[in-house]
């Protein structure tokens, strides 16, 4: 198959992760190519690349740049990975008469039946979706069939993380939380402070630390809540990390406190690594985490709860460890990913078939 992924981001996330992994796995088998915007992303990339604006839902500049590529390249398999690049994508495969799979890598209620039938089902030939959750929620939009999701569970390259793993500064405490992803209040870090302010706050022997790890909008609103908390001395804002793998081989619990997701990789490898999770519910995260056998999951916007499960980690230091261990072992037996490129790949070659073929 000749197959093209399509990534508009302007920063480095966890659908860009997702991105790169399957264009390294995919390539081993296919020929794959990047089309995206901003250098952060294509430079990653090892696969041919080619460079487009991008810069909205439909940019007829981008759109007849795209199309010439599609016919110039012989590309057979469009997988737009951004919601900006969804139109963009569907449009140019019907001009071209190719199969486009959207990737969404988030639990998203279609609202607008007009619109987002034309946008996930005429356009779209198929759509990869990385948790239960999200496909369920997508199925209560009556113009969604079943046979057009497929659930594909992120993979971990854990080969990879191993060997990216560097030393990270000295641990700043005994007990140490980490988190991570793009700092915005849908990640939940204004909760997550919160919680951990409660934690010390119910636990003032504990000697510990919170680090952050990730870039974003409202990383100086969250500061100031640390000194505004009073607690600016015990959190570690790092900034974005391109091997942020040190710190959480060090941690001991990683905390998610998302108030939307699909099943995300920075959990995963947090999971691999050896921590303890703490989450909220967000999207599929359940499908993971099996509350008291591989980790804790705490109500949404809910700091006090958050706290509570803090402080019965570090109390019981062997219950972290029990958790952090059924956690690691849950990654291993289900996030492969020669298992997500199989799935991958059989996907997109059944999609195609039944557009060629309906």
């Amino acid at each position: 198959m000749n197959i093209a992924l399509i990534n508009s981001a302007r920063t480095w996330g966890g659908t860009e992760k997702w991105t790169l992994m399957a264009a390294d796995a995919l390539q081993k088998r296919h020929t794959v190519r990047l089309i995206y915007r901003r250098d952060i992303v294509g430079s990653r990339f090892s696969i041919p690349t080619h460079q487009l604006p991008l810069t909205s839902h439909i940019d007829p500049y981008s759109l007849a740049r795209l199309v010439a590529l599609i016919k110039k390249e012989k590309i057979e398999i469009l997988i737009p990975t951004k919601r900006k690049d969804y139109v963009l994508a569907g449009i140019a495969s019907r001009i071209c008469g190719i199969t486009n799979i959207i990737r969404l890598g988030i639990d998203r209620r279609l609202r607008i039946p007009c619109i987002h039938k034309l946008i996930y089902r005429d356009l779209a030939d198929g759509i990869i979706v990385n948790a239960e959750k999200t496909r369920q929620t997508l199925l209560h939009s009556p113009f969604m069939s079943s046979q057009h999701i497929k659930v594909i569970y992120n993979g971990l390259d854990t080969r990879q993380i191993d060997s990216d793993i560097t030393p990270p500064p000295e641990k700043p405490a005994p007990f140490l939380v980490t988190a991570m992803g793009i700092l915005t209040l849908r990640k939940g870090f204004d909760v997550l402070i919160r919680g951990f302010r409660e934690f010390l706050r119910t636990s003032p022997d504990a000697d510990a630390a919170l680090v952050i790890i990730g870039d974003g909008p409202d990383k100086t609103a969250f500061l100031s809540l640390c000194r505004e908390l009073g607690i600016a001395d015990r959190v570690v804002f790092t900034g974005f990390l391109a091997s942020p793998f040190g710190w959480l081989k060090q941690s001991d619990v990683f905390a998610m406190t998302s108030r939307n997701e699909g099943i995300p990789n920075a959990l995963l490898e947090a999971m691999y690594l050896g921590n303890a999770p703490v989450c909220t519910p967000a999207g599929g995260t359940a499908e993971v985490i099996s509350h008291g056998q591989n980790g804790l999951l705490v109500d949404y916007d809910n700091p006090a709860g958050l706290g509570e499960a803090l402080s019965a980690l570090w109390s019981d230091r062997s219950f972290t460890c029990a958790l952090a261990e059924g956690a690691r072992q849950k990654v291993l037996e289900q996030f492969s990913l020669e298992t997500m490129s199989l799935t991958l790949e059989s996907f997109s070659r059944d999609t195609a078939a039944m557009r060629r073929h309906p």
